[in-house]
């Protein structure tokens, strides 16, 4: 990593690296601890040792993103009235969430230690074309296309915030290029819909019934809700998602 900073002019990082899918924290978590606080550290100290000045400051116009996620605050009631903001306390449950609740606590302290330059932002489930089929959606998708099982957790009423994957790449531009220094940005889809309401959404967007859907065991450590509030960046920044579930699903689908 310090080759490529020391051969290039290297201006900004957007640290999305991440072991992300909670069932495989919860089977292996120390793969997580070594990708996630490890590799956020090895990023942190080689933007650092690349843009610091002999008098601590660091170089004009250099900014370290570091790309975080809504599991990181815990879990929310499941009254459709209480969402993340960026004050709220940090109470991860997986080994997932902890490593990343991990990584952002380093950049929060490389931001008040050193005043790196730097920007954390959370975002809620993110969906679209090619995503990794350990997935939910791409698991429902592939699943139907090849007559398997559609596995469901629990009652499949946990309820998820979904966010197009270019609206998130359209939030993450904003907040490295006009984000305030030092400030976390919760980026969220405000479409909050229960495991079930995704499955049948795309049965029925595929035409097929739901004769294949199948109860399974429920995840250990099962958050209840997630669901982000957008309103600082809304406010600051003027980002919104521009795709709704029923556009984006449709895209991924195809």
């Amino acid at each position: 990593i310090m080759k490529i900073f020391e051969e290039n002019d290297v201006d900004r990082v957007v640290h999305f690296a991440a072991e992300s899918h909670v069932d495989r924290s919860i089977k292996n978590p120390e793969v997580f601890v070594k990708t996630n606080v490890l590799g956020t550290a090895v990023m942190l100290n080689c933007a650092k040792k690349a843009w610091e000045l002999p008098d601590g400051s660091f170089k004009t116009g250099k900014k370290f993103l570091h790309v975080s996620t809504d599991e990181v605050y815990g879990s929310l009631p499941d009254d459709g009235k209480s969402y993340f903001y960026e004050t709220t306390p940090y109470q991860p449950h997986s080994p997932y969430s902890a490593s990343k609740a991990s990584s952002d606590m380093l950049v929060k302290a490389y931001i008040d230690t050193y005043h790196f330059p730097a920007n954390v932002t959370n975002t809620s489930n993110n969906y679209g074309p090619y995503q990794f089929p350990e997935k939910l959606i791409p698991l429902i998708i592939n699943n139907a296309l090849h007559g398997k099982k559609l596995p469901v957790y629990g009652d499949g009423l946990n309820i998820r915030d979904w966010l197009y994957v270019d609206d998130h790449a359209k939030g993450i531009d904003m907040v490295q290029e006009h984000g305030k220094l030092g400030e976390s940005y919760n980026i969220g889809g405000h479409n909050e819909k229960t495991n079930m309401e995704i499955t049948r959404l795309i049965l029925e967007a595929m035409g097929k019934d739901e004769t294949s859907i199948k109860y399974v065991e429920d995840r250990l450590g099962h958050d209840r809700r997630y669901a982000i509030s957008n309103d600082k960046i809304t406010s600051e920044l003027g980002w919104k998602p521009s795709l709704t579930f029923e556009e984006g699903i449709k895209i991924t689908i195809d």
